[in-house]
């Protein structure tokens, strides 16, 4: 008997290959091609293959499709889970960025869903209707399949207090532990469904980030005996392998390929023979029959994207050298802080150049340039901190950058492996700050004023960012909650468009308040 557990993860709501950059970009990713690639896999499956389908979180937000059908009305918001319904899996988990837009609006996406929600450590999910069970047990010709669904517990680090009311996150492993010797005696075969990554190498060990909990994959390997089979996400990384014993996939983001996870059974359903592949989405059509379905929306979107938003004059927003701009500063990320500083109410502001495919905008400015510029729903926040504070956001800053042997300046390692983090390098508006890279981390910030004045570890410095910088995500221990002193509710995209409504026209200004030596 053959096992095969197909799954994809961390899709992002890119129903269609494309980025929406234009009207005729195309990228070999997407839901429509991993359709097509499950598809092909269950109709060529053999009469003593077992298929097991799992859509494993991060499915919701994202890409400007996923954003346009969080504005509709209620009833008009679940066709993302239409698709992966017609897709027929057998299981679905919650990633952290579906509670994005809040627990009502999960509950409206996934009111027609066909498959079962796991959550076996998020307590309260099913009194709040976002779930339907910890875990799912199927037979199948003859095979007792149990399905444990868990999700990073990182998500109150990130997430606004008020879209995850009524919910506790409790830590992946310890429910594992708790429910998998349960399920082993009831089931033959048992999959984990995670959607967190890796704290450590899956293969040595060897940690490659800090222990937070944000990714508890490898001491799910090592740490919980009886797991048949993991799936993992959340961190955008392409993984296949046997690990610790344990077949393993995490298939990158945007459906650029679909996890599969092979088991051999002999007749008593122990397994005999255990491997893990990645099924790239680049090569095969759009499946035909969810286009029908989706095509008439995926004209509504381009049309939407291409709505006037604002003009730009002076110094151009373009980005055309991500690098330059973050060593550099940009007037892109200066307008930026600007919109958070008007809709803050204060003097400070920090944001950051997200990736690279950040191109900022041209002269007459559209939305679609806006939602691929800021495609995060991010509310933002003030925060009170103190100089000290404020030093210690900019240190973690200066550490981005690394000297290379050529004597020229790339992103340290710390921020690319094992994913890249781009958007943890922050670029403030309103402090005057001086970088040395010669010096060791933690020593770089050589200058720092506030006013023309140097700022002191005591004085109180009123800071506007996003509400993921603010809860301290991206590991800026020194931003919190309790640091708040005023929020605006409004997502950062929705205070752009605002902004400009007020400035129909923005005049582009370089940035010249820091500098990068090197």
């Amino acid at each position: 008997m053959h096992i095969q557990i197909l799954s994809t993860s961390d899709v992002h709501g890119y129903v269609y290959p494309t980025d929406y950059s234009t009207l005729t970009d195309r990228h070999p990713y997407g839901m429509l091609k991993a359709a097509t690639v499950i598809r092909q896999a269950q109709a060529t499956a053999g009469a003593d293959n077992v298929m097991v389908t799992i859509e494993n979180g991060d499915w919701l937000q994202g890409a400007p499709f996923a954003t346009y059908l969080a504005k509709q009305p209620a009833a008009e918001q679940d066709l993302l889970t239409r698709i992966t319904g017609a897709m027929h899996y057998d299981a679905g988990v919650l990633g952290n960025h579906e509670f994005n837009y809040g627990l009502a609006y999960i509950r409206a996406a996934e009111a027609k869903r066909t498959y079962p929600l796991l959550g076996a450590n998020i307590v309260g999910g099913q009194n709040q209707r976002i779930l339907d069970a910890p875990y799912k047990i199927v037979t199948k010709q003859g095979i007792k399949i149990a399905i444990l669904g868990l999700t990073t517990a990182y998500v109150p680090v990130w997430e606004r207090a008020s879209n995850i009311a009524g919910l506790t996150f409790e830590p992946a492993v310890a429910t594992a532990r708790r429910l998998v010797p349960e399920l082993r005696q009831q089931a033959d075969i048992v999959i984990v469904a995670y959607h967190g990554g890796f704290e450590a190498d899956p293969a040595t060990g060897v940690p490659t980030e800090r222990q937070t909990g944000e990714n508890e994959g490898y001491q799910l390997l090592a740490e919980v005996p009886g797991i048949d089979a993991l799936v993992t996400g959340h961190q955008h990384r392409q993984i296949a392998g046997v690990y610790q014993g344990v077949p393993t996939t995490q298939p990158g983001d945007k459906g650029i390929a679909v996890g599969c996870i092979d088991l051999e059974l002999d007749e008593n359903h122990r397994i005999t023979k255990r491997s893990a592949r990645l099924l790239p989405t680049a090569g095969v059509e759009l499946d035909v029959t969810l286009m029908q379905l989706t095509q008439p929306v995926q004209d509504k979107v381009e049309t939407w994207l291409d709505q006037p938003v604002g003009q730009i004059t002076g110094t151009s927003l373009a980005v055309t050298d991500p690098m330059a701009a973050r060593l550099h500063g940009h007037p892109y990320l200066r307008f930026i802080n600007q919109v958070e500083m008007a809709a803050g109410v204060t003097d400070i502001a920090a944001t950051a150049l997200f990736n690279d495919e950040v191109h900022g905008f041209d002269r007459n400015v559209s939305l679609r340039q806006l939602l691929n510029s800021y495609p995060y729903p991010n509310t933002l926040v003030v925060e009170r901190l103190t100089g000290a504070d404020v030093k210690l956001a900019l240190e973690r800053c200066a550490s981005f950058f690394e000297i290379q042997a050529d004597h020229q300046v790339g992103v340290a390692t710390a921020f690319t492996t094992p994913k890249v983090e781009l958007y943890n390098y922050d670029i403030y508006s309103g402090l005057d700050y001086r970088f040395d890279l010669t010096q060791p981390r933690g020593s770089r910030v050589v200058s720092l004023k506030y006013h023309g004045r140097a700022v002191q570890p005591t004085d109180q410095l009123d800071v506007a960012m996003n509400q993921y910088r603010g809860n301290g995500g991206g590991d800026y221990p020194m931003f919190s909650p309790a640091k708040v002193i005023r929020e605006v509710n409004v997502d950062m995209a929705e205070l752009i468009m605002q902004y400009f409504e007020v400035h129909p026209v923005v005049t582009g200004k370089p940035q010249t308040n820091f500098r990068v030596d090197y």
